[in-house]
């Protein structure tokens, strides 16, 4: 009699399984609650799930960023409070500029091009005008190299000392005491990853400089004559645009993260996307103050300059475009750790 109880209860236990329905998470704990049973169903295997908006986990509660000024004016106070090997990295990297790169060419032809609009404007507005528009033509030509051998060097001292840059960045704000030396000797450990990260970000850069290039042919060629053909084109360059954006957005923090020990390019990579997942509009905020803030302190300076000093412009916007290495790599570093 025992056995053949049991026997029933378990042929009824079968067919009741097999009329269950797949339930949700809602009804299974709604289940759960209400007979106190414990119902086992095995998730239906999807081989092939699509990355679309649907099926993106939602981002996790971040706490909110810093304001933009507030954070550009604690990485100047930074800097200044360390001057002394911050100084000495940028001392060195403007003396080989200055010997490798020579970029201190151009105070002539900007004292011919101010006289030639001095002539043309005329009054305190026309001077004032006349000096924007050369420093207008400074900036133009201040990242134009000489020869190939001295764009070459400029791009080798810009790796190596921002390198320099991060790992003193890295050792001032944890507490530690830094050498010049120290900065280029340890520092230059993770040359080759960082080396493979910053060619990811000129892989990154090739959907835009091909739709730039595509835009000028279209419509200098007279190939979009119509203004809504000229819209259609300019729209399509606008969305390759943000789209190089977008990836270069995690590429940039990934800099930071490959100098750590033991990180690997495809690692760091990870990492940042997974840092900058669901903020990327608060990023943009942050990244596009940083050169809009910079050309100000530069007008600034230069601008005044140029109506009065006009040879010693040149000079300035030396010292300043050095100046700018260090306080980029602040910016961004400063903007990385309030991300983690």
């Amino acid at each position: 009699m025992p056995e053949r109880k049991s026997k029933a209860r378990r042929k009824i236990g079968t067919s009741v399984v097999k009329k269950i329905r797949p339930l949700k998470r809602e009804e299974l704990s709604v289940k759960h609650a209400d007979s106190g049973q414990r119902l086992l169903q095995t998730p239906k295997r999807t081989w092939y799930k699509p990355l679309t908006w649907r099926n993106r986990p939602p981002a996790p509660n971040y706490k909110p960023l810093p304001k933009a000024r507030k954070l550009f004016w604690v990485v100047l106070r930074q800097l200044w409070v360390n001057r002394l090997p911050f100084g000495g990295i940028t001392l060195i990297y403007g003396l080989l500029n200055i010997l490798l790169v020579r970029g201190l060419s151009g105070s002539a032809n900007l004292v011919a091009l101010k006289s030639t609009l001095d002539s043309v404007f005329s009054g305190a507005g026309g001077k004032l005008a006349s000096s924007a528009m050369s420093f207008g033509y400074l900036l133009l030509n201040s990242g134009s190299s000489n020869t190939a051998s001295s764009g070459i060097y400029q791009s080798i001292l810009l790796v190596v000392c921002s390198l320099a840059f991060i790992w003193a960045l890295r050792q001032v704000l944890a507490g530690h005491g830094i050498r010049i030396r120290d900065s280029f000797y340890q520092g230059m450990y993770p040359l080759v990853p960082f080396l493979l990260v910053f060619l990811l970000i000129g892989v990154q850069l090739l959907p835009v400089g091909i739709g730039g290039a595509l835009y000028s042919t279209v419509v200098s060629g007279g190939i979009a004559v119509d203004a809504w053909e000229k819209a259609v084109v300019f729209a399509l360059f606008l969305g390759v645009a943000l789209w190089s954006l977008r990836m270069i957005t995690a590429t940039i923090f990934a800099l930071y993260i490959v100098t750590l020990a033991d990180m690997t390019p495809l690692r760091a990579y990870r990492s940042a996307r997974q840092l900058v997942y669901g903020r990327r509009l608060a990023i943009w905020r942050k990244l596009i103050f940083l050169p809009v803030a910079l050309l100000i302190l530069a007008a600034l300076f230069e601008v005044p300059l140029i109506m009065f000093l006009t040879p010693l412009a040149v000079w300035m916007l030396f010292i300043i475009s050095m100046l700018t290495l260090p306080i980029v790599h602040s910016y961004l570093y400063g903007l990385y750790r309030e991300m983690l």
